[in-house]
């Protein structure tokens, strides 16, 4: 299992969705509990970040596209490599991509305008003519999809310490890695209306969907919990997670945009990780499209009785969407459009794994139509995607 770790952080070397962060099964096992939660609507309170009036009301699900997409960096989507993804759009069925508009150090990477987020100083200028690339986008037909990562914010965490975790020395949390990632407090509301203050932003910009990332605490909180310094109430971690997807949808639909979330891929085998706090169906219900990241090569051996997981990408995915359909079923009317994330990437660190080129991606998504479902994501760290794949 850290063996696998330590493959997740050498794979992305940092530049990365949540997807890498850690095994399913090393936040699964640490943390499953199978206590459960109503998530509540939190109290409104006075914050810098209201001044935005909704526009008129519209319905985001309405003559929304069957997506298709990729994961594209923010430098990719102001540079010269965003021509090479927009012919991959022109010439193949896919048709979305998922852009990092604040990435997984926390930078929003556009100047949006807004002066309190300007004044916060968390911005990098990686996407220096916003309206440029959304016209592209329009231009190419691209659905765009804004990836805002939440929690997860080395940046905001140490310029506000009292929005994160404090060792007992008075320093700074920080996970094992090098440099080490900090997250801030999912049980502040102001780190919510600062997430969703670029959220909006980012739907003025002409973004159609809103895709929040690392929607969790920390992994392995639990061993860490009662040690940490931290502003907490009496939700539980499951709680105060939830009803940030909640709170977030209900402040973007009257912009006209839909609201995704990713989230563990295993998550949807275990019961709920009271850990993190992520619980799939209380998640699923608060938002308009699930994104369970089911990367054959995150699953260990012997999972969905493929001795090598990676090396059985039909084997694998179909087996994580019969758990996901068995997690989602319950939850009926209120059940989300499921858009998983899949592989274009070579797992080197896994041993047994094979090279990852058209056949393997077109045996992952074989396996997602024989099981109903008509979209997914790829994702790549680097954007370099498989050329001559079948989408269909």
């Amino acid at each position: 299992m850290e063996l696998l770790l330590a493959a997740f952080l050498m794979a992305w070397g940092g530049v990365s969705a949540d997807h890498p962060d850690a095994t399913f099964e090393q936040v699964a096992q640490a943390s499953i509990d199978s206590k459960t939660a109503v998530a509540q609507q939190p109290s409104p309170d006075g914050n810098l970040f209201d001044r935005l009036t909704p526009v008129d009301k519209k319905d985001p699900q309405k003559d929304a596209p069957k997506v298709k997409g990729i994961y594209v960096t923010a430098h990719s989507a102001g540079g010269s490599r965003m021509n090479t993804l927009l012919k991959l759009m022109d010439d193949t069925e896919l048709n979305s991509m998922v852009i990092d508009l604040k990435d997984d150090w926390g930078y929003i990477t556009y100047d949006t305008g807004n002066p309190e987020l300007n004044a916060m100083d968390t911005t990098q200028k990686i996407i220096t003519d916003m309206p440029k690339l959304m016209s592209t986008l329009q231009e190419h037909k691209v659905y765009p999809i804004a990836r805002i990562v939440v929690f997860k914010d080395t940046v905001l965490a140490k310029k506000r310490p009292d929005l994160s975790f404090v060792n007992p020395d008075g320093s700074l949390w920080g996970n094992g890695k090098n440099p080490p990632d900090s997250f801030v407090n999912p049980y502040k509301k102001e780190v919510w209306d600062y997430n969703i203050a670029i959220a909006k932003e980012a739907a003025k910009a002409g973004f159609k969907e809103i895709q929040f990332d690392y929607v969790r605490f920390p992994e392995g909180f639990e061993k860490r919990a009662d040690t940490l310094k931290y502003d907490k109430d009496e939700r539980s971690r499951i709680e105060a997670v939830a009803e940030f997807v909640k709170y977030a949808r209900e402040q973007l639909t009257p912009l006209g945009v839909r609201v995704s979330v990713d989230i563990f891929g295993y998550a949807a085998s275990v019961p709920a990780a009271e850990g993190i706090g992520q619980d799939f169906q209380k998640i699923s219900q608060n938002v308009d499209v699930i994104c369970p990241m089911i990367y054959p090569s995150h699953y260990s051996n012997g999972w969905f009785g493929a001795k090598v997981p990676d090396a059985a990408p039909y084997v694998t995915i179909n087996g994580a969407m019969k758990d996901t359909a068995k997690k989602l079923d319950p939850l009926q009317s209120l059940k989300p459009v499921v858009r998983p994330w899949i592989q274009d990437f070579t797992a080197t660190w896994v041993p047994g794994h094979v090279r990852y080129g058209k056949k393997e991606i077109e045996e992952q998504i074989r396996a997602l139509k024989d099981n109903g479902t008509e979209e997914f994501l790829l994702w790549n760290a680097v954007n370099t995607y498989t050329p001559d794949v079948d989408y269909k």
